[in-house]
């Protein structure tokens, strides 16, 4: 599939801004499935300064600076992207589970970020005793750790709510799996909480899903939306992409902009401001297929 991606973030400021710093995290990355073709990032006030760099994880950074008076900020992300299905993997021929919680720290692996550092807390995603509890019913001893991974998903595509006004992006985790109710980004980080407090290595995902308006209704302008799953580390066949919120195994509708930890890691962007008074953020997402 070829998407057209427009994500745009706008800023409204009661007062002036002089001057702002923000890193942006837009840039959807290359992988052996998916093929950026075009990629742009515009703002308006046009930004003084900016530089791009790629960060501990492989993700493209966007640094940008606005010098000058201003109440108003957009930033727009442009892309074209190519997507394909992930070559598929077969859960019955994964390792068994304990087998990669075991030797996943003892592996000489040719990509630098190795899984550990995917296996232990993280700013937004604890360990628990009682996280660990749950993720057990999936892995019963011997089982491969793709077919209890994919179990664990059913289970909280089953047992959780998808609502929107449940949770912000600061939402613990421990609340979620109080409430029951929450995000892509809520299920995504419950479910590498689960993962991680079995013993395995599992990384946050971030990037954009394409969605379907209703039988017979217009696509509406706007309406799609940044999405948020999980990757888990399977040994030999490398890392797996789970998309708990859906239950799904991301196909070629699922663009991939970043990994690390946690969100805290990938957010689309953040920065800092030199000014006073309230502000109010607006987003839009556009993924529309092209031929």
């Amino acid at each position: 599939m070829r998407y057209e991606i427009r994500h745009r973030t706008a800023y409204e400021y009661d007062n002036d801004v002089l001057l702002s710093h923000h890193i942006a995290r837009l840039t959807p990355r290359e992988l052996p499935h998916q093929r950026c073709a075009e990629h742009r990032v515009e703002t308006f006030p046009n930004a003084t300064t900016r530089s791009t760099h790629e960060d501990h994880f492989g993700n493209t950074a966007t640094f940008l600076t606005l010098e000058g008076a201003h109440r108003r900020l957009e930033i727009t992300s442009l892309n074209l992207v190519e997507v394909d299905t992930p070559v598929p993997c077969d859960p019955s021929k994964t390792p068994a589970w304990e087998e990669v919680r075991d030797r996943f720290g003892l592996e000489l692996l040719p990509d630098p970020i190795a899984p550990v550092e995917f296996v232990f807390p993280s700013p937004q995603i604890p360990r628990r005793p009682e996280f660990r509890e749950y993720a057990r019913a999936s892995f019963p001893a011997g089982c491969p750790v793709l077919a209890g991974a994919l179990d664990l998903s059913r289970r909280i595509h089953d047992d959780f709510t998808f609502d929107p006004r449940a949770t912000s992006v600061t939402t613990p985790v421990a609340e979620f799996f109080k409430t029951r109710r929450g995000v892509c980004q809520d299920f995504a980080q419950f479910m590498i909480a689960c993962l991680r407090s079995v013993g395995l290595p599992a990384r946050y995902v971030s990037g954009y899903l394409e969605t379907l308006p209703p039988p017979g209704q217009a696509k509406l302008v706007g309406a799609d939306a940044s999405h948020a799953w999980v990757s888990v580390w399977c040994g030999e066949p490398g890392w797996v992409d789970i998309d708990p919120t859906n239950d799904v195994r991301p196909r070629d509708r699922h663009v991939t902009v970043a990994w690390g930890r946690d969100f805290s890691d990938v957010s689309p962007l953040r920065g800092v401001i030199v000014g006073s008074g309230h502000h109010t953020l607006s987003v839009a997402v556009d993924v529309t297929p092209v031929s």
